[in-house]
C-alpha cells in the first residue's frame, strides 16, 4: 500500500477512534459518577443510566451501551476490565489497550526473557490482560431479575459454591452481587448457573459479571489463619434462646442471611452477608457479659457445599489461595488484577519515559538493587501462574521440586531433565507471584545447586471446569484409604496401576494407617485416576478421594511473621525469616506424616 494511502487510512481510523473515545467519555460522565467515599451498604446509590446495573461499590452487571460495546452481554468492556489494575484509567486510556474480539489481548513476555516472543510495540510497563475470549476476570457474579419478594436466604439456598466473601442485595434494582473469595469459585458458579438456568419463585434469573476486585487483605489473612467465614458458631447456648433473639441481637453487626439453632447440641449458626461482619462478631461478642460464657467461633459457609469426605481438602485449597493473597499483599505487590494502593496510568511510550511516570513506591522498587540479580522487570507479569526453575542438578527428580514449592496448590508440574529445567503452574496467580518473589529473593537450593527463577509462558486463567474441580477439593494428590489387603500397600503396585492415568511424582504408603497417597504431576491426571479407579476390580473396597497438595502448605517465613494491629504480617525481620526458610529448604527431604490423627494428606 502506498505511504499516502496508508497515512490517509490511519488518519481516518484515528479520527474514528477519537469520536468513539469522546462518546465513551460523555457516557462515562453520565453513568459512572459515583460517591466512592460512602460505604454504607444500606444507602441507595443507583446508577443514573438504566443501561447499567450498579451496586454501592460500583459493581456493574454489564458495560455501558456505547460504540465501544463490542463484548458479549454480561461482559465488562475494556475500561471495566482495565480499571481494576489501573484505578486512575478512564475510558480514553482503556481504548489504547489492544483488543481482540472486544476482549483485551493477553500479556506479552518481557523482551529480556529467554521465552519472550518479539513484539515491536511491546512495553513491559503497560499491563495487558491474559484472558481468552469469553472468559472475564473477577470474583463477583451479578444476579438479575430477582423477584421483588425474594429474600436473601432464598437466593443463597440456590448457591452451592463458596466460600462467599460478601453478598449485596439491591431489591430496588431486583438484583444482587455475590463476591466469592476466589475468582475460580466465581467462574465455577457462573458457568454452572448459566447452564442450569436457576430460577426463583418461577422467574429465571440473569447471570452476569460484576466489576473485578480483590477481598480485603485482613479478610484473607483471617481466612488463612483462623479459617474465617461469614458463618458464626455459638456454643453452650441457653435453652431459652430463640432464633428471633439471635437475629434481633446480632443484626446490629450487619445484615443476616440465616439463623439456625441445633437444640439438642445447644449450638447455633448465624450466617451473615459478609466475612468482615462475622469477624466483628467473633472479636466483639466474647467481650460482652451476655456472651462471655459462650463459645464463639467460625463455622462452615453453607454455600460451600462439598461431600463430607472432601470438606477438609476443600478447606486446604481455599487456605492455600488465602496464603497466596496474604503473601502477595505483604510483599507489596498488586494482588490479582487490582492495585489497591496508588497505581497510576502509564502512557504507552518508550520504557524510559514510562518508567519515570511510575508511582514513587513502584519506581523505587524497580531501581532498588537486588541481591541476586535483576528480576524486577518480570514483576509486571500480573496474572501469570507459571514459574520457571532452571539450573537443576542432574540427580533432581519431580519429587525434589515439589518438596521445595510452598504457598499454593499446583495445577501442573512440567519437568525436563534433559534441559535441567522445570515449569510449575499454580492454581492461583497470587500464589505464583508470592512464590516467584520469595524464590528470587531468598533462593532455592536442590542438591547443592541454586536454582534460576523466572516466569514461564502465561498459561491463561483457570478453565471453568478446572475451577469447579478445585472448588470441590480437587488436587494432584489421590488418597487411598481403608486398605485391608497388605499386598495393596505396595508402592510398586500402586505406581504401576495409577501410572496409566498420568505421570506420578511420589507415592507414599502408610502401613500403620492402612492408606496411601499418590501425587501426580497434573490435577487432571488425578481427576481421571479417581474416576477410573472406581471401576478397577482391585480398588472396589478402597476409599478413594483427593488428598492435600503439600505444595499448598504455608511457607515457614509467612506463618512465623508477627502481625500488626490490622492483622497484616509485619515486614520487620522479614529478610531474616525468609533467609532462614531458604536455608532450611536446602536440606528439605520428602515430607513424612507425623503422628497426628489420620488425615487425607501425604505430607505435613
Amino acid at each position: 500500500m502506498p505511504s499516502s494511502s496508508r497515512s490517509s487510512s490511519q488518519t481516518r481510523q484515528s479520527d474514528a477512534r477519537i469520536e468513539v473515545v469522546q462518546a465513551v467519555d460523555e457516557h462515562y460522565k453520565d453513568t459512572n459518577h459515583h460517591d466512592a467515599s460512602s460505604k454504607d451498604a444500606h444507602q441507595d446509590q443507583a446508577p443514573r443510566s438504566p443501561n447499567v446495573a450498579q451496586d454501592q461499590d460500583g459493581n456493574t452487571s454489564q458495560a455501558p451501551r456505547t460504540p465501544m460495546m463490542a463484548v458479549p452481554t454480561g461482559m465488562p468492556n475494556a475500561y471495566a476490565m482495565a480499571s481494576p489494575m489501573m484505578p486512575n484509567w478512564n475510558p480514553s486510556m482503556a481504548m489504547m489497550m489492544p483488543m481482540s474480539g472486544g476482549i483485551p489481548m493477553g500479556y506479552m513476555q518481557p523482551v529480556s526473557s529467554p521465552y519472550a516472543q518479539g513484539v515491536s510495540d511491546y512495553n513491559p510497563l503497560v499491563p495487558r490482560m491474559s484472558l481468552p475470549q469469553g472468559v472475564p476476570i473477577g470474583r463477583t457474579v451479578y444476579i438479575g431479575n430477582l423477584p421483588s419478594d425474594a429474600s436473601v436466604d432464598e437466593l443463597l439456598n440456590l448457591v452451592k459454591f463458596g466460600p462467599i466473601e460478601n453478598v449485596k442485595l439491591l431489591p430496588e434494582k431486583n438484583c444482587a452481587f455475590i463476591s466469592f473469595l476466589t475468582a475460580q469459585t466465581a467462574a465455577a458458579f457462573h458457568a454452572d448457573s448459566s447452564v442450569r438456568h436457576i430460577t426463583l419463585h418461577g422467574q429465571q434469573m440473569k447471570i452476569g459479571w460484576g466489576k473485578p476486585s480483590v477481598p480485603p487483605p485482613a479478610v484473607m489473612l483471617a481466612v488463612q489463619q483462623q479459617q474465617a467465614s461469614r458463618n458464626v458458631y455459638i456454643g453452650q447456648l441457653d435453652e431459652s434462646t430463640t432464633e428471633k433473639d439471635l437475629r434481633d441481637d446480632l443484626t446490629r453487626f450487619g445484615p443476616i442471611d440465616q439463623v439456625k439453632i441445633v437444640r439438642d447440641q445447644a449450638i447455633a449458626f448465624i450466617h451473615f452477608l459478609s466475612i468482615q461482619t462475622a469477624m466483628k462478631v467473633v472479636a466483639v461478642l466474647p467481650t460482652e457479659p451476655k456472651w462471655s460464657g459462650k463459645r464463639v467461633n467460625y463455622g462452615k459457609d453453607r454455600c460451600a457445599y462439598v461431600p463430607k469426605g472432601q470438606q477438609q481438602i476443600q478447606a486446604h485449597n481455599h487456605q492455600a489461595a488465602a496464603i497466596g493473597l496474604a503473601a502477595a499483599t505483604w510483599l507489596g505487590y498488586p494482588t490479582g488484577y487490582v492495585n489497591q494502593t496508588n497505581a497510576n496510568y502509564v502512557p504507552h511510550d518508550n520504557s524510559v519515559s514510562a518508567h519515570a511516570s511510575l508511582p514513587s513506591d513502584m519506581n523505587a522498587r524497580m531501581q532498588q538493587p537486588h541481591p541476586f540479580g535483576p528480576v524486577e522487570p518480570q514483576y509486571h507479569q500480573f496474572g501469570n501462574r507459571t514459574v520457571y526453575l532452571g539450573n537443576l542438578h542432574p540427580d533432581t527428580n519431580a519429587e525434589d521440586i515439589c518438596n521445595h514449592v510452598r504457598g499454593g496448590i499446583l495445577q501442573n508440574v512440567r519437568y525436563m531433565p534433559d534441559r535441567h529445567i522445570s515449569f510449575v503452574t499454580f492454581v492461583d496467580a497470587n500464589a505464583a507471584l508470592a512464590f516467584f518473589h520469595m524464590a528470587s529473593m531468598t533462593g532455592i537450593t536442590i542438591h547443592t545447586r541454586r536454582l534460576k527463577v523466572g516466569w514461564g509462558k502465561p498459561s491463561g486463567p483457570l478453565s471453568p471446569a478446572m475451577a469447579l474441580a478445585v472448588q470441590r477439593g480437587a488436587s494432584r494428590n489421590v488418597y487411598l484409604g481403608n486398605i485391608d489387603d497388605p499386598e495393596m500397600l505396595n508402592e510398586e503396585k500402586i505406581r504401576s496401576d495409577l501410572s496409566e492415568y498420568g505421570e506420578l511424582e511420589m507415592v507414599n504408603t502408610l502401613k500403620e494407617r492402612n492408606c496411601a497417597f499418590a501425587n501426580f504431576l497434573n490435577i487432571q491426571s488425578a481427576i481421571k485416576c479417581i474416576e477410573g479407579l472406581r471401576y478397577h476390580k482391585d480398588y472396589q473396597s478402597i476409599k478413594i478421594s483427593f488428598g492435600k497438595d503439600r505444595c499448598g502448605n504455608p511457607p515457614r517465613y509467612l506463618s512465623e511473621l508477627p502481625l500488626n494491629r490490622n492483622g497484616i504480617p509485619s515486614k520487620s525481620d522479614a529478610s531474616a525469616d525468609a533467609s532462614q526458610s531458604s536455608t532450611d529448604s536446602s536440606h528439605h527431604t520428602s515430607n513424612k506424616p507425623s503422628s497426628d490423627p489420620p488425615k487425607p494428606s501425604s505430607a505435613t
